[in-house]
């Protein structure tokens, strides 16, 4: 298949492109620079110059391939606004690109977070929240889902709190950052929580099996660690770095904090039986000991 991805030179976006082309797809990936566009050609893949905010460039791609990935969201994190602006923009290209593909039959990936259910891990059949500081994510991914009944084979991938390669990535990641601006390896709330986490190479093999297999307007859950203790991620942080590792009070992640501060432990057993997808990376805190001080 021919396949759009956007967000091809991030984390996941990388893998994702090498995952399809190992697999024999052929790939066209949205950039908007040239050192993005060097890399992704580079990989072996072709390069769309453009933006999550470029609406017709992407209904145009999407309506001319034969399937869509789309990873792409605002690396922009600093305040809530730009949170929620970055949730918006996605959106709206989500339904941009879905709409490009109604009465196709063709396979449209999206990315949204696994749940939080209080007292256990989530699962793939549990909702996503609606309301709170990403709540507008959830309610777009639901109208990109229901395009299933338009004939659009809709599917999202549900990532866990840490997609991480080479000790970097996800809140972990945010953590790392954090701890070396303010020389303290830190972690809200009493550090109990829980966090799902996921090898990027893993979460790349399930998309390409959802885009590959998947019914349409379902949800699967791209995680590895059920939950990582927090006190134990900022641990091995605080080691690597050289640290102090302490309670710190959960404004000082910003718009994240609440966030932070929550137990989310997440399953993928249904993913795991029904897809045959196998995690075989390293785990999370295995990961974390790549953290160069």
């Amino acid at each position: 298949m021919h396949i759009l991805v956007t967000g091809g030179t991030g984390t996941i976006g990388t893998p994702v492109i090498a995952e399809l082309l190992t697999h024999g797809h052929t790939v066209l990936a949205l950039v908007r620079s040239d050192a993005s566009a060097q890399a992704v050609e580079r990989a072996g893949a072709r390069a769309l110059r453009g933006s999550l905010t470029d609406l017709d460039v992407l209904r145009t791609a999407a309506a001319h391939s034969d399937g869509v990935i789309n990873l792409a969201f605002s690396r922009d994190y600093s305040t809530s606004e730009a949170l929620t602006q970055g949730v918006a923009e996605e959106g709206a290209a989500l339904a941009a690109l879905g709409e490009a593909l109604i009465g196709s039959n063709k396979p449209i990936v999206a990315v949204s977070g696994t749940p939080w259910i209080p007292g256990r891990a989530s699962t793939e059949a549990d909702p996503l929240p609606t309301d709170g500081p990403v709540g507008g994510r959830a309610r777009a991914l639901y109208a990109f889902l229901d395009l299933a009944s338009r004939g659009v084979r809709t599917a999202s991938v549900r990532l866990p709190r840490t997609v991480h390669r080479e000790g970097q990535g996800g809140f972990a990641g945010l953590l790392t950052q954090a701890a070396r601006q303010s020389g303290v390896a830190g972690y809200p709330g009493d550090g109990l929580q829980r966090w799902p986490a996921v090898h990027a190479l893993d979460a790349a093999v399930l998309f390409r099996l959802v885009l590959e297999s998947a019914p349409a307007g379902t949800s699967w859950h791209a995680v590895a660690d059920e939950g990582d203790v927090v006190q134990e991620i900022a641990a091995v942080i605080g080691r690597r770095l050289g640290l102090p590792v302490e309670q710190v009070p959960e404004e000082a992640f910003g718009p994240f904090g609440p966030i932070f501060s929550m137990d989310q432990p997440a399953s993928s057993a249904y993913t795991r039986q029904v897809l045959g997808w196998k995690p075989v990376h390293a785990s999370l805190l295995e990961d974390l000991e790549n953290i160069q001080p």
